[in-house]
């Protein structure tokens, strides 16, 4: 919709964000302690030279209503960095707005821009979004699986065969 904006976000814009992450963990049925991310950990990972992340902001009328939180990582396959998209959220209140589809867009153009060759993603199987990104053209890649370790996973595995 030509009254939604899209913007990058600045340092001031550290607890919108987290307030969109917490949103986001309600919105899977994630209890809001699993959210560990600081307004601390947002400006200091999402900003400055060595940044690990970028955010877009959209909005209208100055008032935000969604965010795409993004990071390079790279394929070998095509020999060019591919944008992940780690978050996408969008307000209850403000989905059908086309404030989704102006994230996503403005992605694809970042992408574009940058000569990364793919923008990927990962969501839940019950999430009514699969259809939206369905929309834009994505695929389901079901042949490729997602696995985790998280911390005390990582943890074990570091110390694995040095602790007896």
């Amino acid at each position: 919709m030509p009254d939604v904006t899209v913007r990058e976000a600045i340092p001031n814009d550290a607890q919108t964000i987290l307030d969109f992450i917490i949103g986001l963990a309600e919105f899977e049925n994630e209890p809001r302690s699993i959210v560990e991310a600081t307004v601390e950990s947002i400006r200091r990972d999402g900003f400055g030279e060595d940044r690990l992340f970028e955010t877009l902001i959209a909005e209208r009328g100055g008032e935000p209503l969604g965010m795409a939180l993004f990071f390079p990582h790279y394929s070998t396959w095509t020999g060019t960095p591919v944008l992940f998209l780690e978050d996408l959220f969008v307000k209850e209140d403000a989905r059908g707005t086309g404030a989704g589809f102006a994230l996503m867009q403005a992605l694809a153009e970042i992408a574009d821009q940058r000569g990364w060759k793919r923008l990927d993603l990962s969501v839940l199987d019950w999430n009514p979004a699969r259809q939206f990104y369905h929309q834009l053209g994505m695929e389901h890649e079901s042949e490729w699986l997602l696995y985790r370790l998280d911390g005390d996973g990582i943890s074990r595995l570091a110390r694995a065969n040095r602790d007896g």
